[in-house]
């Protein structure tokens, strides 16, 4: 009597849980073990990537706001080697376009400031476009995940039931594993959606910050260049 309750702890480590479970149940843990380091490399990229804008808009705004020349500002952007990105790639855009209408003749003014403002917009939208970038996957782990789970524990818990149709006396150390390593299957998919959820909401609250930021940033551009203009 002893050796059955060492011997049920044993049957019931996760290793023992994990090999044991059923094929369905093993492929819905491996698919939301692949969903999850995919979430987390999307992450990584996410925090480096939005990390960088932040700090480029904070110095980008510090030199712009000190009052310098403009043309000075546009050829030390144009003249690195690295391609601006974010509000200096939105300053390049709109500036460059500018100066190229301003050279031709007969055009007034407001032809000039609205195409170098279509042209600060379309390279807003690729910007906010590159940011964007894998938030969609993270909401939809996020979303699914658990549902996923759900589906991999409901499967191996009609297969743990099934099984004791064929014994004539049930107990619950019969139907302990089964239940057990299902239950494992709705952990994974917690595991996997919470992460995803919570980058996602801190992410899109940064993209929108920084949205909100360039857009001030082409307004208040588009009104210096119409007083050069």
């Amino acid at each position: 009597m002893t050796d059955l309750p060492v011997n049920a702890a044993a049957d019931m480590s996760l290793m023992t849980l994990l090999t044991g479970a059923s094929l369905p149940v093993q492929l819905v843990m491996a698919i939301l073990l692949l969903v999850s380091l995919v979430s987390w490399w999307y992450i990584f990229i996410k925090v480096m990537t939005i990390s960088r804008a932040e700090k480029e808009a904070e110095d980008f705004e510090n030199t712009f706001w000190m009052g310098g020349d403009l043309n000075k500002l546009y050829e030390g952007i144009t003249s690195g080697r690295n391609k601006p990105h974010g509000m200096s790639s939105i300053f390049e855009a709109g500036f460059k376009e500018f100066a190229r209408l301003k050279r031709q003749q007969g055009l007034e003014v407001s032809d000039v400031m609205e195409g170098s403002r279509r042209a600060m917009r379309a390279t807003f939208n690729r910007e906010m476009d590159d940011l964007d970038s894998h938030l969609p996957y993270l909401a939809s782990v996020g979303s699914v995940s658990p549902y996923i789970g759900l589906f991999g524990t409901v499967w191996g818990i009609m297969n743990a039931f099934r099984g004791l149709a064929n014994m004539a006396q049930a107990t619950l150390a019969h139907v302990a594993p089964g239940i057990a390593e299902a239950l494992i299957a709705t952990a994974i998919g917690l595991f996997a959606a919470i992460p995803a959820v919570i980058a996602y909401n801190r992410f899109s609250s940064s993209v929108d910050r920084l949205a909100v930021r360039y857009e001030s940033f082409i307004e208040e551009f588009t009104n210096i260049l119409q007083r050069k203009s």
